[in-house]
């Protein structure tokens, strides 16, 4: 089965994200900025972009001109405007679910209904042409999904029409509930709410760069030019690579030398059935001159706390090691083969190399009384037949 490339826009966002710095990175990247330029025309807004630097680096600056009134819209007005623009069908959608999830971000920190939501700094034209900007550059670079870094959101303080709120705002914090953010660098706000609007409702995925061949990279420039690093958001434009599933996953440890065989091997199995993606125990000569063993569980970044718990109780250990690693798995299918001893799933690689599929042939051979190892060659050699 050929995997099907699909294309991949990476954002890293490691001094921060808002909407101009997306729209500037995607242009960066080879959006044709005179068509970016002309659909947000037809929003009403007078769009440009110029060359810049920030610490260093070229980036490309996006602006839009300050409009005089009419700057505070509730989200209905916005909605009727992208739909009567130029846009392209996709980028409608897009810019309108940025701004359905934006409405209901702001409805729940006021604790009001999302139609009553009044935008104040989002509702003026130069946020409405990031963000719908930021869609219209997606689409015509065909990106077909965007995935994003853990996000920089920055620290302090930032005068608000609300007043001075700490960092990151309220809206952008309840944009960002779930997603993975820190805080390094200089005490500003580093992410906006519209920065944080767009990568919530269109990032398919936030964390490592997935598995992808590089056709472009864009950089986006924000307002300011710090001394501690380039404010600028990288764009990475390009072909998903051979491996179709590149995930973050937690890897937990602990190292014991005080539990039995027996207690170990019910908290792997205990482990297995909880969700973990794998578990191991590997020996270890620990301190004391004692053996020891090495537990090691691989689990979905949500699964961590629910498992990290389960071996505190199953195990002795009092401590625990938990990073984040990147996963690649291969591309793979499953066919099923006839085999004298009845049908046994086989696995097959991108590459082509298969395997019969274990309990298959374990049940097989218990319930038949048939050596494993016979059972295996059989379906090994009704594959082999079947694909001559």
């Amino acid at each position: 089965m050929k995997h099907l490339a699909m294309n991949i826009c990476y954002l890293d966002a490691f001094s921060g994200i808002s909407g101009d710095m997306t729209v500037g990175a995607l242009l960066d990247a080879g959006a044709p900025a005179e068509r970016v330029i002309d659909a947000l025309a037809s929003l009403g807004a007078r769009a440009s972009v110029e060359r810049v630097k920030r610490g260093g680096v070229a980036a490309s600056k996006f602006r839009v001109a300050t409009e005089s009134g009419a700057g505070h819209r509730h989200l209905p007005k916005i909605l009727e405007m992208i739909a009567a623009s130029r846009m392209g069908q996709r980028a409608k959608r897009d810019a309108s679910a940025v701004f359905a999830k934006l409405g209901e971000a702001e409805a729940r920190v006021h604790g009001i209904a999302i139609d009553k939501v009044h935008f104040h700094e989002v509702g003026a034209m130069d946020s409405i042409a990031d963000i719908a900007g930021a869609c219209v550059a997606l689409e015509l670079l065909g990106v077909d999904e965007l995935r994003c870094s853990a996000i920089n959101v920055g620290s302090g303080t930032v005068k608000t029409e609300h007043g001075v709120l700490p960092v990151p705002a309220p809206a952008t914090a309840a944009l960002l509930e779930g997603k993975p953010v820190y805080a390094r660098g200089p005490e500003v706000e580093l992410t906006t709410p519209t920065g944080a609007a767009l990568v919530a409702t269109l990032a398919s995925g936030f964390g490592a760069m997935p598995a992808m061949r590089v056709r472009s990279i864009g950089y986006g420039a924000g307002d300011r030019d710090f001394a501690e690093q380039p404010n600028v958001l990288r764009a990475m434009v390009g072909e998903s690579a051979a491996a179709p599933e590149a995930t973050l996953v937690s890897v937990i440890e602990a190292n014991i030398d005080d539990a039995s065989p027996q207690l170990l091997g019910y908290a792997i199995e205990r482990l297995m059935a909880a969700g973990a993606l794998d578990a191991s125990l590997s020996p270890l000569q620990m301190k004391k001159n004692r053996p020891g063993s090495l537990l090691r569980v691989i689990a979905k970044p949500e699964d961590q706390e629910a498992l990290a718990q389960l071996i505190f109780a199953e195990t002795s250990t009092l401590g625990l090691r938990i990073h984040t690693a990147e996963r690649r798995v291969e591309e793979r299918r499953v066919v099923e083969v006839e085999t004298e001893f009845g049908k046994i799933r086989v696995k097959i690689s991108g590459h082509g190399t298969f395997a019969p599929e274990y309990e298959d042939c374990r049940s097989i051979a218990a319930s038949t009384g048939t050596p494993l190892p016979k059972v295996i060659a059989a379906a090994n050699l009704a594959y082999l037949k079947q694909n001559r």
